[in-house]
């Protein structure tokens, strides 16, 4: 399926074909609320990095299945390191001006990892039941 044996963990078992230009952000475009979080992650990022849905980036060169997008967002490193869960989120922050790369990087500190990813798990598995006010997805169901 593309990911390591334990969710969360990087991505990596074959490298896209080549690297990619920025820090890339894939999230699920069908998806209201995870749209509404990529339009507010995009307005921080600069524009070095990149946010795309799932429906318009071309996964195969990302080393990304149907399977990989429909489960997670994933955040892929210049390098082509592959990151999903609650670890696409800290990697996004990361790339933010102070203040949000402290708050990715305790997203992933040691035993608040755990609970990170358990809350990333029900948002994700539940994201199509979120009404966020004012969103619309880029892409329609």
């Amino acid at each position: 399926m593309g990911v390591s044996p334990m969710s969360g963990e990087t991505a990596e078992p074959n490298s896209p074909p080549q690297p990619i230009a920025s820090g890339t952000l894939i999230y699920d475009g069908d998806c209201g609320f995870c749209t509404a979080t990529a339009r507010w992650t995009e307005r921080r990022l600069s524009d070095d990095y990149r946010v795309v849905p799932s429906q318009q980036a071309d996964l195969e060169v990302l080393g990304l299945t149907q399977e990989d997008v429909a489960r997670s967002a994933w955040w892929i490193d210049t390098d082509g390191t592959r990151w999903d869960d609650h670890r696409s989120i800290a990697k996004a922050l990361g790339a933010m001006n102070a203040p949000w790369p402290a708050l990715g990087r305790m997203l992933t500190f040691g035993p608040i990892s755990p609970l990170s990813r358990w809350a990333y798990r029900l948002v994700a598995n539940n994201r199509f039941r979120i009404r966020w006010p004012g969103t619309r997805p880029t892409c329609k169901r």
